[in-house]
């Protein structure tokens, strides 16, 4: 056994059906009165089911939330907060609304609940990744990890099939990534393959038949699980070029990890066999980033970045971003394997390992 740290990230998790109703007891608990509600603006109406849920403790809702958390949406969120004058924020959503709450709390110290309605998994990490002039860049802090967090599965039950997929993919990328992380322990990986596992079972059984409740509840806790697996670990390769490529290109969060999980597992295939035989064994796959390959096809996810908008000329200057301040990662950050695992995702050809 390599010598190893653990140290779990302090969050208060309730999970189950019907779960939302305890928001406004779990508020109380807490001691807030004025809750700034949170929401992008297509889940509008689930922020405004929220504010009627907690009534008179609810200081408004702001629904601007956006993908990849730009500083200027931030700053007219903090606008709302002070005309509020809200004590707390509750964000109701996926990863772009959860990251406006945490770079809310960033800013002010206010207390974050979250109530996730997607597989995203920014709820139970320390990490925030902001963009600013389209470059993103993320950091890690305690002041942005939530206080509370509430599983619902039954908010999960009309997530659409197309997003479905892609956010399960997207965190399946966070356990794939903590299995080789620098700074791994035996906790986090328990997680991180039971969390693969959960997921890769559930998910194919939601595309046939989206309001499976059972199959919703075991992915959904995969999803936690991925998300602890994120929290306790470094990020490494993948989350670096999701983060180049999503921030410099626009490009859809939980979609471009889709595509790229694959590729950057095959390239670290040969510094990280242990880890990769694992992925392998949770996906029952006779390899790791063929199994992964093969789960976005039954999951009907897309294969390419040239499909969300990134343009051919746009592989070279994101391999050049890549390599610079790259993520410790076991295998070393190569230009040239870089700009071709980009450039397969670009096209989306099947990953190459080695």
């Amino acid at each position: 056994m390599q010598p190893f740290v653990f140290a779990g990230l302090p969050a208060r998790v309730v999970f189950g059906s019907g779960t939302l109703a305890r928001l406004p007891e779990e508020l109380d608990r807490l001691q807030r009165k004025r809750a700034l509600v949170l929401s992008t603006r297509q889940q509008v109406d689930q922020a405004e089911r929220v504010q009627a849920l907690l009534g008179a403790r609810a200081a408004g809702v702001f629904s601007d939330a956006t993908m990849h958390t730009p500083v200027e949406v931030t700053e007219r969120a903090l606008a709302a907060v002070e005309a509020a004058q809200a004590d707390c924020t509750v964000a109701i959503g996926g990863g772009s609304t959860t990251g406006l709450g945490k770079a809310i709390a960033l800013r002010t110290g206010l207390d974050q609940l979250v109530i996730p309605t997607t597989y995203a998994g920014s709820e139970m990490t320390d990490i925030l990744g902001q963009t600013e002039d389209g470059v993103k860049t993320t950091l890690r802090s305690p002041a942005v990890q939530p206080e509370l967090v509430i599983y619902d599965v039954d908010l999960t039950l009309t997530l659409p099939r197309g997003l479905t997929g892609t956010s399960g993919m997207n965190a399946i990328a966070h356990s794939v990534e903590a299995l080789y992380a620098v700074d791994r322990n035996p906790v986090i990986s328990l997680m991180a393959e039971e969390g693969i596992r959960a997921l890769g079972a559930a998910l194919p059984k939601l595309m046939a038949a989206p309001h499976d409740r059972d199959a919703r509840s075991d992915a959904l806790y995969g999803a936690w699980l991925c998300a602890i697996a994120l929290g306790g670990s470094t990020m490494a390769l993948h989350h670096k070029l999701c983060h180049t490529l999503g921030g410099t290109f626009d490009l859809p969060h939980a979609e471009t990890h889709a595509i790229v999980l694959p590729h950057a597992a095959a390239y670290n295939a040969p510094a990280a066999p242990e880890a990769m035989a694992r992925v392998a064994r949770a996906l029952d796959a006779a390899d790791a980033s063929a199994g992964l390959h093969a789960l976005g096809q039954v999951l009907d996810a897309p294969r390419a970045l040239r499909d969300l908008g990134m343009p051919e000329a746009g592989i070279d200057a994101a391999a050049d971003l890549a390599v610079k301040s790259p993520y410790a990662n076991p295998r070393p950050i190569e230009r040239a394997g870089i700009r071709a695992l980009i450039a397969r995702a670009w096209a989306g050809e099947p990953p190459v390992s080695g």
